[in-house]
C-alpha cells in the first residue's frame, strides 16, 4: 500500500526531565506524518472536514524500542495497512538518522458523517487518490 516518510526534528518541550521524549508526543508525531501522508495524495484534511467528513481516532498503539532525544531528526514512515473501507489503518516505523527502528505504531481511524456523528463510507475522492 501506500508509504511515506516524514522527518522531525525533536524540540526541547516535547521531553521530559531526562532528554527523552515523553511517551505522550508520539502520537503528535503519528499525527504529523498522517497528515502529511494525506496532504501528498492531494487530500486536505481541513476541506475533508468542511465538507462533513471526520476522521477521529479510535484506537492507537505503539510499541517503544530504544528512546528518542532532545533535537535527535527522526523519521516518520506512514504506511496505509489495506483499502479504507469505513474505518482506514495505518502502520509507522519511527527511525533515527541510522536507519534503526525506535519505535512501531498502529493507529485506526473510523470515517464520521460530521452531521450525524454516525460511521460512513470515505469520500470518493480520497479513494480516487488512493489509486492514482
Amino acid at each position: 500500500m501506500k508509504t511515506d516518510k516524514i522527518d522531525i526534528r525533536v524540540r526541547y518541550a516535547e521531553t521530559d526531565q531526562m532528554g527523552v521524549v515523553h511517551h505522550g508526543n508520539y502520537a503528535l508525531y503519528l499525527e504529523i506524518a498522517r497528515i502529511e501522508w494525506l496532504r501528498k495524495l492531494g487530500i486536505s484534511y481541513k476541506k475533508m472536514e468542511e465538507s462533513g467528513i471526520g476522521l477521529p481516532v479510535v484506537s492507537l498503539s505503539v510499541k517503544y524500542k530504544k528512546s528518542i532525544k532532545y533535537d535527535d531528526v527522526i523519521t516518520v514512515k506512514t504506511t496505509l495497512k489495506n483499502k479504507p473501507s469505513v474505518k482506514v489503518e495505518f502502520d509507522f516505523e519511527i527511525l533515527n538518522d541510522l536507519g534503526e527502528i525506535l519505535s512501531t505504531a498502529n493507529v485506526v481511524l473510523v470515517f464520521v458523517d460530521l452531521k450525524t456523528n454516525k460511521p460512513t463510507r470515505p469520500p470518493e475522492y480520497f479513494l480516487k487518490a488512493l489509486s492514482e
